[in-house]
């Protein structure tokens, strides 16, 4: 049997002994070619002729495989078919990529059982039970269609209109915003002077991401449509400084901002005051804390305390930290601890029952453990490196091309990598009107649809993206994990998660975003052989995955022909094994290689990709260092996941190349520039989106040289975390902890 790759010309001497003359004359021609030329065989291809068959080659073979004649296949083999007269006749085959050679093997997956902590979501208690104002239940049950309440609104409503601060701990999708946003609207109405407009505010509203502030807006909005002289608005990054401080001097008595945006505004903005204060709301107060949110939380925290002193405090997330219980420690008085657990796991109180607790936080076991909605099935599948692409857009097609009403949600660790797949999967998953572009596939669906999100898009093209996944009933987005946290996308079916999540907490609140209110979700997470070891890391927290085999995800590309490999005539394939599945997977990665090596500019932009998910694998915390480690990845594997089909030289040509740019520039630090960069760059996924060298506030704090002077009531203050107020930390100790706490975007 010949092979088509053309290994045999990089050893002749071991195959010159098998051939008749006319082929060793050819060898030995090759031979003193590569002599001539001072370079040696390709060492790579020298060692694939170990795993060649010893079986005899006919000399017409043999001369056609040096010739050079190597014709492109979607198998390496030379598949012969038994003709009447009992010669053998050969299919014609093209160059494979190789997609199962040299796999590493995928190890069993040994999942210990464990009992996950679950909620009950709804339950049989209406709103008209609180003795809220009659508007304000006909809009519940009319705009927002809910009669009856969730277990968290039912424990958390009650303790906030008396007045108590309240730390509120509740699975994904439980309905949180409305558990703090009702009583706020119902204190506020109430209130014996009207309010007016130019009071300024009288509630805080603290949300990590731009799409959160927007959201938590929309349903605040809805809930003031019978209390019209209450004004709510939305400060965040991207938007217009000049419209906002216009707002600010009209006034707004329900702020919503993301921490960056407001900072910006206390230094830069006379008319923004905190004096009428009566609550203050951090909303997924543990991402608010990561990367490198701390600075300004202490900022807006000390200007608040300096305006007010006494109000209404709330902290509220699926999952709670460290850092949570440290801002607990120094916004709430005297807090009511909520949170909602299984019957199963409470026996002491035999109903749907919170946990209410005048204490901080739990710690130990009950950080170590998450709720998990009920209705949310978990998969997991292990996929070597070279087929994650195959296998990624096996399962996008076999969800939302041949099954109906699909929205899925991929979630990718950077940015390049989100624009990387969405340019790709655009450009070959799906087919112009008429006839098919080069490198696309002929019977894409109409149903697939792509979108995207991450912070490094202009907020216009965000809130278009959030907008229209948000109303479509299918489509994929494709997204970095600033749609992770408290965004309610409806009708989504299915999580996909490319890269493991950087903590438990962070895959909870990516599965989070399906199942939620009660729906059925299902999610998945791809891991790499080296990464099996993840699963127990999950079961260690009560949290169970089912496995998904690999062979069943890309079985689907059988029901599609235009994955069909070229063969003889019009022969068809008799029955759908494992080579006709690794046929079509073939095909479908050609497809992927032949786009991104159509030009040069599209193998440097997937090496740049390839690039930025080295430097995200290198950022996994240490507790995980022993299941994702740079030095596991075969980098050659890897690069075939990028669509490459060699593994890159100078992949890190373009880093020493802006290293030693930014070294030119004046005012750079050699020491601190990687890793101040690297907190810039993370923080504006999440933050005010204030674009470098626009504005300087995180360069310059206030009190520093060429900052802004320090109001006197802001100019002295202790230590965060050791009391209850607070001051800078400009150290390169601070610098370290936000690079390490923001791990991945």
């Amino acid at each position: 049997m010949a092979a088509a790759d053309g290994s045999l010309l990089d050893n002749p001497r071991t195959f010159s002994r098998r051939l008749p003359a006319q082929a060793s004359r050819q060898a030995k021609a090759t031979k003193r070619k590569y002599q001539a030329s001072s370079e040696a065989p390709p060492v790579k291809r020298r060692n694939e002729t170990s795993f060649l068959p010893a079986k005899k080659t006919s000399v017409k073979e043999t001369q056609r495989t040096f010739k050079g004649n190597t014709q492109k296949a979607f198998s390496a083999k030379k598949h012969s078919v038994s003709t009447s007269d009992g010669n053998q006749e050969e299919r014609p085959c093209v160059k494979t990529s190789s997609l199962f050679k040299n796999n590493p093997d995928i190890p069993e997956l040994h999942r210990s059982v464990v009992k996950q902590v679950q909620e009950k979501v709804f339950t049989s208690a209406a709103f008209h039970e609180l003795g809220l104002h009659p508007h304000l239940i006909s809009t519940i049950n009319t705009v927002l269609k809910m009669s009856s309440m969730t277990s968290v609104q039912k424990q958390s409503i009650p303790v906030l209109l008396e007045g108590r601060d309240a730390l509120v701990r509740s699975q994904t999708g439980s309905g949180k915003t409305l558990a703090y946003c009702i009583p706020v609207v119902q204190s506020l109405q109430a209130m014996k002077s009207k309010i007016q407009r130019s009071d300024g505010p009288y509630v805080l509203v603290l949300v990590p991401t731009r799409e959160l502030a927007l959201q938590s807006f929309d349903t605040v909005q809805k809930l003031l449509k019978p209390f019209t002289w209450i004004v709510p608005g939305v400060l965040m990054g991207g938007e217009k400084r000049k419209s906002e401080k216009a707002r600010l001097r009209k006034g707004i008595n329900i702020l919503i901002s993301t921490p960056g945006r407001l900072v910006d505004h206390i230094k830069s903005t006379k008319n923004i005051h905190f004096s009428r204060l009566r609550w203050l709301v951090f909303d997924e107060a543990d991402r608010i804390l990561d990367l490198g949110f701390e600075k300004d939380i202490t900022v807006i925290l000390n200007a608040v305390n300096a305006e007010c002193q006494k109000r209404q405090n709330v902290l509220l997330s699926a999952t709670l930290t460290e850092g949570v219980t440290r801002l607990a420690d120094i916004s709430l008085h005297d807090p009511v601890s909520i949170s909602v657990l299984d019957e199963s796991h409470d026996q002491l109180n035999p109903k749907d029952k919170v946990v209410q607790e005048v204490c901080p936080p739990p710690a130990g076991d009950e950080l170590d453990s998450f709720a998990i909605p009920e209705s949310l099935e978990q998969h997991v599948t292990v996929v070597p490196s070279k087929l994650r692409l195959v296998c990624l857009a096996a399962f996008i097609l076999q969800k939302c091309k041949f099954e109906k009403d699909q929205k899925m949600v991929v979630f990718f660790s950077s940015c390049e990598l989100v624009e990387f797949h969405y340019s790709l999967f655009l450009q070959t998953l799906l087919s112009s009107s008429g006839a098919p572009a080069s490198g696309q596939l002929p019977s894409a669906s109409t149903r697939l649809k792509f979108l995207r999100l991450h912070g490094n898009m202009e907020q216009e093209e965000r809130t278009a993206a959030f907008q229209e996944f948000s109303h479509s009933r299918r489509g994929v987005l494709l997204c970095t994990d600033v749609a992770a946290r408290g965004l309610d996308l409806p009708q989504v079916t299915w999580i996909v998660q490319y890269n493991a999540p950087s903590s438990p907490a962070e895959y909870i609140h990516r599965i989070g975003r399906t199942a939620r209110i009660g729906c059925h979700g299902s999610s998945l997470l791809i891991l790499a052989p080296s990464e099996a070891e993840y699963v127990n890391s999950l079961a260690s927290h009560k949290i169970n995955v089912s496995e998904i085999k690999m062979e069943d995800i890309l079985c689907v590309l059988t029901r599609d022909d235009c994955f069909k490999g070229k063969r003889w005539g019009t022969q068809k394939s008799h029955a759908v094994g494992p080579q006709e599945i690794r046929e079509r997977a073939t095909v479908l990665q050609t497809v992927f290689e032949d786009y991104v090596h159509s030009s040069e500019r599209r193998v440097s932009w997937a090496k740049k990709a390839l690039q930025s998910f080295i430097r995200a694998y290198a950022t996994y915390p240490r507790e995980l260092k022993h299941i994702f480690h740079v030095r596991s990845l075969h980098l050659g594997h890897v690069a075939k996941s990028f669509g490459l089909r060699d593994a890159p030289r100078n992949l890190s040509a373009l880093t020493r190349k802006k290293r030693k740019a930014n070294l030119k520039r004046p005012g750079l630090h050699k020491k601190t520039q990687s890793k101040h960069s690297l907190a810039e760059i993370l923080r504006s996924e999440y933050s005010s989106g204030m674009e470098p060298g626009v504005t300087k506030v995180r360069q310059n704090a206030p009190g520093e040289p060429g900052g802004r002077p320090l109001p006197p009531s802001l100019q002295s203050t202790p230590c965060f975390g050791r009391g209850k107020t607070l001051k800078w930390r400009k150290t390169q100790k601070h610098l370290q902890w936000d690079s390490k706490t923001s791990q991945k975007v």
